[in-house]
């Protein structure tokens, strides 16, 4: 099997921080209510799993929100809690009040203005002066008591690209340790995410500013997205377990670290993140948030590791390797299935035979085989009962 997951980084590897933003934008999904106890055992699995930062909230939406992120910090050992704020003093202020107990280099804001023309004019109400200006107080304020400020141009995506590099300047000499870009609407391709990326690695980099990226899914391009960044120089990439996120969802946690890791060769970008961890993180909140896993979903869906064509079949049963993109215990699963369908060979066939005590003679098989592939829909409801008919039926020489 061609995985290629290194054990440690070489000089040719450059580390790529992981930021899970499930607790912050994965909370904001319709319908999606965690409790501050679902917050801190998913905060624990992720720092388990080792993910390097937590976004575990954002503090000013209410007191819960604040109890959360105080858990958090004082319960889960590891990873960097940042927490995410308007540009406005009472928001840093609210995380200043959940977080001021952790320690100094564990604690962090996310400060973010709309920037684009759209949000200034319609939503804002502000010219691009006065936005510059309130980038440059928050930033300022933060940096009074954090250690670690990253500003983000809410709608960068959108956003001219001229204003964009003249926000982050602002925010950069005001005391921003990091830039964030975010597509707010998830509307970017990899070409465009790859152009933007390296544009914001040249304005940052030189003053020793780390960037970060946010990609929504829309488009169902967030995973893309995110490769594209991580390959054009992004330091820090935000994603969510299982994707959840407004609207379409976020970057998947799951997805940009299997791709990462299995294609080390191509992107040579460090991940800490243990992948065995990954299977039972998505379950964990898919549990506590409600919103279940598609079974055709990538990486950690139930198909993943199962299929009802026969030449798959048969290839998996000789050799697991033609037929997986990686073995299941990579991912933390345990596994693969052959489920029965119409579309099925006889090797599955006589498998599920097998655990139900029943052989057949292969002329016989093959009898049974093709009364189970003509079977109508119905028939399949009950598959055991199918099976067993099928078999009696070849055993009396019937087609």
């Amino acid at each position: 099997m061609s995985e290629h997951l290194p054990n440690t980084l070489t000089d040719r590897v450059t580390p790529l921080t992981i930021s899970d933003t499930t607790l912050r934008d994965g909370a904001q999904m319709p319908g999606v209510r965690f409790s501050v106890d679902d917050k801190v055992a998913i905060a624990k699995a992720l720092a388990a799993a080792g993910v390097d930062v937590i976004e575990a909230g954002f503090p000013a939406v209410s007191d819960r929100e604040i109890e959360a992120v105080r858990r958090i910090a004082a319960e889960v050992a590891g990873p960097r809690i940042m927490v995410l704020c308007r540009a406005v003093t009472a928001d840093i202020d609210a995380a200043w009040e959940a977080l001021q107990n952790a320690d100094p280099d564990r604690r962090g804001v996310g400060v973010f203005l709309a920037t684009s023309a759209l949000h200034r004019r319609d939503k804002l109400g502000k010219t691009k002066g006065e936005c510059l200006e309130m980038i440059r107080q928050a930033v300022a304020y933060a940096r009074k008591r954090f250690l670690k400020v990253t500003f983000s141009c809410e709608d960068g995506s959108r956003t001219e690209p001229a204003f964009l590099r003249q926000a982050y300047t602002v925010a950069m000499d005001a005391g921003a340790t990091g830039i964030g870009f975010p597509d707010t609407l998830g509307v970017l391709t990899p070409e465009t995410v790859r152009r933007r990326v390296r544009m914001l690695t040249r304005l940052a980099h030189p003053r020793g500013v780390r960037l970060r990226v946010h990609f929504h899914n829309d488009l169902g391009l967030a995973t893309a997205n995110t490769l594209a960044a991580a390959g054009a120089g992004a330091d820090i990439v935000h994603l969510t377990v299982g994707g959840i996120g407004e609207r379409a969802g976020n970057a998947p946690l799951e997805e940009t670290v299997m791709a990462l890791r299995l294609n080390s060769r191509q992107y040579r970008r460090g991940v800490g993140v243990d992948p065995s961890h990954l299977t039972g993180l998505c379950r964990l909140v898919s549990e506590r948030s409600g919103v279940p896993i598609a079974p055709n979903k990538a990486v950690v869906g139930a198909n993943i590791f199962a299929t009802a064509a026969g030449v798959h079949q048969d290839g998996l049963l000789k050799n697991p390797d033609t037929y997986l993109p990686f073995h299941p215990e990579t991912v933390g699963a345990h596994g693969f299935r052959l489920p029965l369908s119409p579309m099925s060979g006889r090797a599955a066939l006589a498998l599920r035979l097998k655990k139900l005590g029943i052989e057949l003679t292969p002329d016989e098989l093959a009898v049974a085989g093709r009364l189970v592939k003509n079977a109508d829909k119905d028939a399949w409801a009950d598959e055991e009962k199918l099976v067993r008919r099928a078999a009696a039926k070849a055993r009396e020489g019937g087609v």
